[in-house]
């Protein structure tokens, strides 16, 4: 399977050199040449298989002869050791819980699974990698847990100053071993920004060796794929003759860019739902065409600050550009932070269910969407982030909260290790060539 670059469809690369640089030279995002389809017979019968059967069989097809079939297994099995179930809370809304890893978030899926692909690749160099990630909230965590004391790799966090939650960035700065978390004064995109520059600083390049971990690796997107086939495989009995449509709390867009591969491979999803908080540009894109990126701003889904999306030149790319095809796939709309208050609040009332704040906005926009159809729904939203990570969200505007899982209250009294810098990229280079 070869990879090329959205910046360029004739620069190809293999699924090793997608993993390991990450970004394309010329600040491409990577794509798969082509999305292969499962068979309608795998499709139907999801039910008899597991679901590290369901990902390998997924994987397969992006991965091709690149790694043999039974090293292919060893990673799946190894990255995909929890579950993802699916909680029914009425005949139209479902949660997917996808928080059941070791730092309760969906993003240890990707993490984990680009972890063991990467040490696949490095076993047999003597080279050493750098990962660069910035992170809004779980991505850091995910990716340094999953990356910890693998040999050959170095792991860099650059995460928003002030901007994570308490626990997210314990999560993140009390690993130490081969994981350094850099604390930018700015904003997420900032951070972004600073991973992406020094992706391409051509002057680094003879004096080290760079990766990614975020959503922009094609690597942590396709194990995202893997949950929207278990999830579907759980609510075939339940969504009997309903559509099933997907709300997707929507920040860089990576989770969202699975699901669309994963409808693409043949999985029959109606309908995708972009939920955006107050930073509404792939909503503002959806409903008017334009896509304008700009400054994010702080809500309390920090997550989803997110003003200038990296996987929006991928969602484009799948569909040629084409915006009328987009938006009859996906519907967007975006919600303020008192919405999302009075949604923890209501769904805890009406199902008591603690919902995190993403799987709030998530819950919001469905809600719009489904009550706009005549047709019947069955709704099913991501929760990415167990809601005890919100601890903060829940002190100041409610009046119950979510119990803390042990393994993440743990972290809280560990002892922290930053490195503080601006959002200079000649600070940031500087400390990368020290």
């Amino acid at each position: 399977m070869k990879y090329y670059s959205t910046n360029n469809h004739n620069y190809h690369v293999s699924f090793r050199e997608a993993i390991l640089e990450g970004l394309a030279k010329d600040k491409g995002l990577f794509l798969p040449e082509r999305i292969n389809n499962l068979s309608h017979d795998f499709i139907n019968d999801l039910h008899k298989y597991s679901f590290q059967e369901i990902s390998f069989n997924i994987a397969e097809k992006f991965v091709e002869d690149e790694i043999p079939n039974l090293e292919l297994s060893d990673i799946i099995n190894k990255a995909i050791s929890f579950e993802a179930p699916i909680k029914t809370l009425s005949e139209s809304l479902a949660i997917l819980e996808l928080f059941h890893g070791p730092t309760l978030a969906f993003k240890d899926f990707g993490a984990r699974f680009l972890a063991r692909t990467m040490e696949y690749f490095l076993k047999n160099e003597s080279k050493e990698v750098t990962i660069l990630v910035a992170t809004s909230g779980d991505t850091g965590s995910a990716v340094a847990n999953g990356f910890l004391n693998i040999e050959g790799i170095n792991v860099v966090v650059l995460f928003p100053s002030g901007k994570v939650s308490k626990i997210q960035e314990k999560q993140i700065t009390t690993l130490g071993n081969n994981i350094t978390a850099i604390e930018v004064k700015g904003t997420f995109d900032d951070c972004q920004k600073l991973v992406k520059t020094a992706f391409v600083d051509k002057e680094l390049k003879p004096h080290i060796n760079l990766s990614s971990a975020n959503s922009i690796n094609i690597g942590r997107l396709i194990p995202q794929t893997f949950y929207y086939f278990e999830s579907f495989k759980q609510l075939k009995n339940i969504a009997v003759k309903k559509e099933i449509i997907y709300s997707v709390p929507s920040g860089n867009l990576g989770n969202l860019t699975a699901g669309l591969f994963a409808k693409k491979m043949g999985l029959p999803i109606s309908k995708f739902i972009a939920a955006n908080n107050k930073n509404d540009v792939f909503a503002n894109y959806i409903n008017k065409g334009m896509y304008q990126p700009q400054a994010s701003e702080e809500s309390l889904s920090n997550a989803m600050d997110v003003g200038a999306p990296s996987n929006f030149a991928r969602i484009v790319d799948l569909y040629d550009n084409n915006h009328k095809e987009i938006a009859e796939v996906i519907f967007s709309k975006s919600y303020s932070d008192s919405e999302t208050v009075e949604k923890i609040k209501e769904i805890q009332e009406r199902f008591e269910y603690i919902i995190d704040p993403h799987g709030a906005v998530g819950c919001l926009a469905l809600e719009d969407y489904q009550a706009s159809q005549k047709s019947e729904s069955i709704g099913v939203v991501l929760e990415t982030a167990h809601p005890a990570k919100f601890d903060d969200v829940f002190n100041r505007f409610l009046n119950f909260e979510p119990s803390i899982p042990e393994r993440l209250a743990a972290s809280l009294d560990k002892e922290s290790k930053t490195i503080k810098l601006s959002n200079s990229y000649k600070e940031f280079k500087e400390y990368l060539l020290s």
